[in-house]
């Protein structure tokens, strides 16, 4: 059985990046959906594009950020004291 590394807390600390990870996931959606400004190929690819590499730049992050914490609370990091 394989051990979970992210536990309740761990996600409690990354819900400051889940919540813009849904707000980007909800545009790229919406531009698809409704095309606000009609088809311009480079326009809109542009738009989507951007949208997208900044989702997936904070998707990454936020694993980093999940595992970085998930293994300092594993093994106790003795130079933060609190």
């Amino acid at each position: 059985m394989t051990e979970r590394y992210i536990d309740r807390e761990t996600m409690l600390d990354l819900t400051v990046n889940f919540i813009p990870l849904g707000i980007l996931a909800f545009f790229f959606v919406l531009f698809i959906a409704f095309d606000p400004w009609g088809w311009e190929p480079l326009f809109t690819t542009l738009a989507l594009a951007l949208i997208a590499w900044h989702f997936l730049l904070l998707a990454l992050l936020t694993w980093i950020a999940g595992r970085t914490i998930a293994k300092e609370e594993k093994t106790g990091d003795p130079q933060h004291t609190e």
